[in-house]
């Protein structure tokens, strides 16, 4: 794996890019349409819950303690309008709070990492610039996550959901997953062993070790993410060897 050392002004800056374009494209759709990404959801679910996420964020990270915080009620649904103001009022004070917190604050997390506040100026980069791409997937303009955000975003998928216990996937496959991503000259090789796993470190590996690669999947960095996210499908990235190693990989 070719580490990439992203900092809290890098995702807070993808929040700022991200954040506006989301709800643009939710306010341009309006409620109704379906995301097609998220079968399930409307464009005012996901609003709501991108709403519900940042407040919940917000209200958790500033506790200074690494304790679980207790559950918190669901927001009151709204009309359309009022909805539209609140993920604009969420959007905006997530970024204000996490940027007034050292990334060494005290918070919990639901990942087997440090707690500390830095894990959410990540995990909400990457939130938001996935249910961007929701959302214009929706308004039927779609563009790709940043590259240097979707590789971090690969990475988060690989060293922090899949240890959380977070994958969709099968979990009784064992072998090697090799993915490429062309246009970061990044790679992962991941090994799974039924329900573990393990992300190698290619900085450590000789050119003489044997990765015994099972499967490969290769595209752009953006692509991987969101196929790893269960938004694209394995098929639209070039797979060879056995593709039910790349699904066990999903997440989403």
């Amino acid at each position: 794996m070719n580490r990439l050392h992203a900092t809290k002004d890098f995702w807070l800056a993808a929040l700022r890019a991200d954040g506006p374009a989301l709800w643009d494209a939710v306010a341009e759709t309006g409620p109704e349409p379906a995301i097609p990404g998220c079968p399930d959801w409307t464009v005012a679910d996901l609003a709501h819950h991108v709403t519900e996420v940042l407040h919940w964020v917000r209200n958790t990270v500033t506790r200074g303690v690494t304790s679980l915080p207790e559950f918190a009620p669901a927001l009151p649904a709204t009309d359309w309008p009022e909805t539209l103001d609140v993920l604009r009022r969420e959007l905006t004070g997530t970024i204000e709070t996490l940027e007034a917190l050292d990334p060494d604050f005290p918070a919990w997390n639901w990942a087997p990492q440090p707690k500390r506040a830095g894990f959410w100026d990540r995990r909400m980069a990457h939130e938001v610039s996935v249910h961007r791409w929701d959302a214009e997937s929706a308004a039927g303009r779609a563009t790709p996550i940043e590259t240097k955000l979707a590789t971090d975003g690969v990475s988060e998928i690989l060293d922090t959901w899949l240890p959380a216990g977070k994958r969709q996937g099968p979990t009784d496959l064992h072998g090697v997953v090799h993915l490429v991503g062309t246009d970061a000259g990044q790679e992962w090789f991941v090994r799974l062993r039924g329900a573990g796993i393990a992300l190698l470190d290619t900085g450590t590996i000789l050119d003489s070790d044997d990765h015994h690669a099972r499967a490969k999947a290769t595209g752009s960095v953006s692509d991987l993410q969101l196929a790893l996210m269960g938004r694209k499908r394995a098929d639209q990235l070039a797979l060879s060897g056995d593709p039910r190693l790349f699904q066990a990989l999903r997440t989403g």
